[in-house]
């Protein structure tokens, strides 16, 4: 198996293990090592196949995962495995106390909406955006509330 095979199948079992940690979308996990399991078997180049624009032929491989391999052979790597590598601070991490705040929800509010601290949270809260994001299970209101209380508890020097 060529080397960036080998080095994608990696990635893409690891990006695997990391979703499954923070108890992501099981067919999502599914996806991602059935795409691993294929680009292991494969006896051609990844980068020929994307050349070719044949990475849709390949089983497990969707528009998604294609535009990340797109983007491993551009860069040398994915950027959304390098977020879910990196962790967030441990005082956004404490945030899992605040009512629908799960681990994948302050991942996601912290690589990819920059939100830093509880009054950024709250702004973004009150901008009505957060009912947007898939998993949040809580109403504004209730997260607005336990935002405040927490202020009060802990205010910011």
């Amino acid at each position: 198996m060529p080397d960036s095979n080998h080095t994608l199948a990696r990635t893409f079992r690891e990006i695997a293990d990391l979703l499954a940690l923070r108890r992501a979308n099981p067919h999502r996990i599914r996806a991602y090592r059935r795409a691993a399991d294929s680009l292991a078997s494969l006896e051609e180049d990844i980068a020929g196949i994307a050349h070719r624009g044949a990475l849709l032929t390949i089983p497990g491989i969707g528009r998604e995962l294609s535009a990340k391999i797109q983007e491993f052979l551009e860069t040398g790597k994915i950027r959304s495995h390098e977020e879910l590598k990196t962790p967030v601070p441990p005082e956004l991490a404490s945030w899992t106390t605040l009512p629908g705040m799960t681990e994948p929800v302050i991942h996601y509010l912290y690589h990819r909406l920059g939100i830093r601290n509880l009054p950024d949270l709250e702004a973004l809260v009150r901008t009505h955006l957060l009912r947007t994001l898939p998993g949040l299970t809580v109403s504004e209101e209730v997260l607005l509330e336990a935002i405040q209380a927490r202020q009060k508890e802990n205010p910011a020097p």
